[in-house]
């Protein structure tokens, strides 16, 4: 099950397209780490999260140590792993994990209107944002710019920037396809 779990969070992570997080309810302790696995999170006024390993003597094991502070900071990570208290999305959107904070009523019709602006953009580029972005947290800013300009370069290459292109010379809506 360890695995299975490591697995599926790694491919949420690193897979090539955006995932967007619905927070609607209680993520907690496994629910909060998949959470945390997404690129953009977007909860529920009501939504409550945390960790809740050590409410129950179980050590995290798909980010809660690992992953948490690097979302939130050292001390506020420390404070929801060693105290297994929830807190609000708001609180979790001024700490840094949470993108949006919307009414409960609006969370689905929200989050499908962002993933709608989304599926408007080229999959080739957000593809090679996400992974730039998620490998710049482990190194330094000239490793993270160098890495950049190396995907900027094979990425003016690709269909989808020329087109994109040749759409804003000619005034009218892309037409991406993905490479």
């Amino acid at each position: 099950l360890l695995d299975l779990v490591e697995h599926t969070f790694g491919l949420i992570r690193h897979g090539p397209k955006p995932v967007i997080a619905a927070v609607n309810g209680l993520a907690m302790a496994g629910g909060l780490e998949m959470v945390m696995s997404c690129d953009l999170v977007f909860a529920a006024e009501s939504a409550q999260m945390g960790d809740a390993h050590s409410n129950f003597g179980v050590f995290p094991g798909a980010g809660g140590a690992a992953i948490l502070p690097r979302r939130v900071g050292l001390n506020r990570a420390k404070y929801l792993l060693f105290s297994g208290e929830n807190v609000s999305a708001r609180e979790m959107m001024e700490w840094g994990l949470v993108n949006k904070v919307v009414a409960d009523a609006q969370l689905r019709e929200t989050v499908q209107a962002f993933a709608d602006k989304l599926s408007d953009k080229s999959p080739a580029v957000l593809c090679r944002m996400k992974s730039v972005a998620n490998r710049s947290l482990n190194v330094d800013e000239p490793a993270a710019l160098a890495e950049e300009m190396l995907n900027l370069r094979a990425h003016m290459r690709s269909w989808d920037m020329h087109e994109g292109l040749a759409a804003f010379n000619e005034k009218r809506k892309p037409r991406f396809r993905g490479y």
